[in-house]
């Protein structure tokens, strides 16, 4: 894990990401006005923040459960992607 520093806006992404409630609606649209970034750039960012250390130090809980969820999806399309081998 990387070691940067959180800024403010890094802290209020971890924060929006926690107090989102799952499976809400209008999830990109709050994304685009609370931190003017297309839904893209937001998981982007996301993604890098929630790989460093003062993150995981910030919210162990959220930054741990987000990496598993990435961790979920990437092995779901590998497996979508990978075709079984067969006897």
């Amino acid at each position: 894990m990387a070691s940067h520093e959180l800024t403010d806006e890094h802290r209020a992404l971890l924060d929006f990401e926690r107090e989102w409630p799952i499976g809400r609606a209008g999830k990109d649209e709050a994304i685009r006005t609370q931190f003017s970034l297309s839904p893209a750039r937001y998981y982007q960012v996301l993604g890098f923040v929630i790989e460093t250390e003062s993150a995981l130090k910030y919210d162990p809980l959220l930054v741990k459960s987000l990496l598993r969820a990435r961790e979920d999806r990437v092995q779901t399309r590998d497996h979508r992607i990978t075709p079984p081998t067969g006897s």
